[in-house]
C-alpha cells in the first residue's frame, strides 16, 4: 500500500467504482422501475424518446418484469442481489488496501452515482476517478456512466474534477487475472470447447462509437486492421481479450470461439449467438465445454442464470454432456490488487497514464 498524503486542503483525490446495478428485490414490483430506468436510457436503446418510450412502456413492460423477476429469483441469494453483494465485496477489499476514499456506485437501481458521489464529497474529495467496471468499451455500458456523472457532476458538484480509467481489456494485470481464474476453474476439466461469451450491443453501436466513421465495417478484417477507431470499438475489444487471453494460457485455436449473448428481438446484433452455437455444438460432436464471461468482472444475471443455468440446460438437452461456468473475477484477490494499483498508480502520479 502506497503511503496516503494529502496533497494540500484543496485537493483531495478519490476513487468511485461503478457497476451496472440490480432491482431492489427479485419481485415484479422492483423488477419493473428497474427495467424502465434501465431500457429507457438513451444509450441502451438508442431511438427518439417517443419511439424508445413505446417501445420500453407501451411494449416491452407488459411482460417482462415477470419474466425477469423469475429469472432474478432463480439466482437472488439471502444478502441479496449477487451483483451488489460482489461488488460490495469488492469494494470492501479494495478499501483496506488503500488510504484513498473508494466509493461504490450503480448506473441503474438504488445505489445511484450521485450518492456516491456524495459520499467522496463529504469526504474532502475534489478529483474523483471514475472507474466503469467494464473491460471493455461500449455506449450502453461505459459511455452511459461517463455522460451521467459528468451531468450529475455539472448540477452538483461542480467543484469536482473527473479522470476516468479507459477500457482495459488489453491491459496485461487484467489479462494475467482473468487468465489465471480461468486456469484455476479449468483444471482437470477437459472441455471440448472454450466459449468466450460476451454480453452483445446493436451493430449500430459500433458504427455509432467508430470516431473515424468509416473504420467499421464489421466484416471480419476491420477489427485486426490497426486503427484509432479500436479505442472505443467494442467488438475489437472483445477480440482482442479473447486473442490474449488464449494466447497466455496457450490455447489452440480450434479449441475456442468468440460468441455475444443477451440480444434483444428487432435490429442486427453482433453475431455469432451464444444460445445458438452452444445448441448446435453435441450435433458437431463437442459434448464437454466450458463457458467464460469477460465483458463482466461481476456475476449478475447474464451469467448465473443466462449462462449457467439456461444455457447449460439448452446444452444438455441437445445432447451435451458436461458444462462448466467458469465464475467472473468478483472479488478475486489479485484482481482487487490490480484495481487497488490502478487507482493509486493515478492518485500518487500527476502525468503517469493509467
Amino acid at each position: 500500500m502506497l503511503k496516503f498524503k494529502k496533497q494540500n486542503e484543496n485537493k483531495m483525490k478519490g476513487a468511485l467504482l461503478i457497476n451496472l446495478g440490480s432491482p431492489k428485490s427479485p419481485e415484479p414490483k422492483d423488477v419493473k422501475p428497474y427495467l424502465d430506468e434501465f431500457l429507457m436510457d438513451k444509450y441502451v436503446i438508442d431511438v427518439p424518446y417517443l419511439l424508445r418510450a413505446l417501445l420500453v412502456r407501451g411494449i416491452i413492460l407488459r411482460k417482462r418484469p415477470e419474466e425477469s423477476a423469475h429469472a432474478y429469483k432463480k439466482i437472488w441469494w439471502e444478502e441479496g442481489s449477487p451483483l451488489i453483494v460482489l461488488s460490495e465485496r469488492m469494494h470492501k477489499k479494495v478499501k483496506a488496501k488503500t488510504e484513498i476514499p473508494v466509493a461504490l456506485a450503480m448506473r441503474y437501481g438504488e445505489m445511484t452515482i450521485e450518492k456516491g458521489l456524495q459520499e467522496l464529497h463529504e469526504q474532502g474529495v475534489t478529483e474523483v476517478l471514475l472507474f466503469p467496471l467494464y473491460p471493455q468499451y461500449a455506449m450502453a455500458s461505459t459511455l452511459t456512466i461517463l455522460v451521467l456523472a459528468e451531468e450529475i457532476r455539472k448540477k452538483k458538484f461542480p467543484q469536482m474534477k473527473f479522470t476516468d480509467v479507459p477500457a482495459f481489456y488489453n491491459k496485461p494485470d487484467y489479462i494475467q487475472n482473468l487468465a489465471d481464474l480461468m486456469q484455476k476453474s479449468l483444471e482437470g476439466y477437459d472441455y471440448d470447447q472454450l466459449v468466450f461469451s460476451y454480453h452483445g450491443i446493436p451493430e449500430r453501436h459500433i458504427r455509432k462509437t467508430d470516431v473515424t466513421k468509416s473504420h467499421c465495417k464489421i466484416d471480419g478484417s476491420c477489427c485486426s486492421t490497426p486503427s484509432a477507431a479500436h479505442a472505443f470499438c467494442y467488438r475489437h475489444q472483445c477480440y482482442e481479450t479473447t486473442r490474449l487471453v488464449a494466447e497466455k494460457l496457450q490455447i489452440p485455436k480450434d479449441k475456442y470461439c468468440l460468441t455475444f449473448q443477451s440480444r434483444l428481438a428487432g435490429d442486427k446484433w453482433l453475431d455469432p449467438y451464444t444460445d445458438v452455437e452452444i445448441d448446435k455444438m453435441p450435433s458437431r460432436g463437442i459434448k464437454k465445454i466450458a463457458v467464460v464471461t469477460p465483458a463482466f468482472v461481476t456475476d449478475c444475471l447474464e451469467t448465473l442464470e443466462e449462462i449457467a443455468m439456461r444455457a447449460k440446460e439448452d446444452f444438455e438437452a441437445n445432447g451435451g454432456e458436461e458444462f462448466l461456468a467458469i465464475p467472473c473475477l468478483n472479488d478475486d484477490d489479485a484482481w482487487v490488487q490490480t484495481a487497488t494499483n490502478w487507482i493509486e498508480e493515478w492518485a500518487f502520479a500527476e502525468k503517469k497514464a493509467i
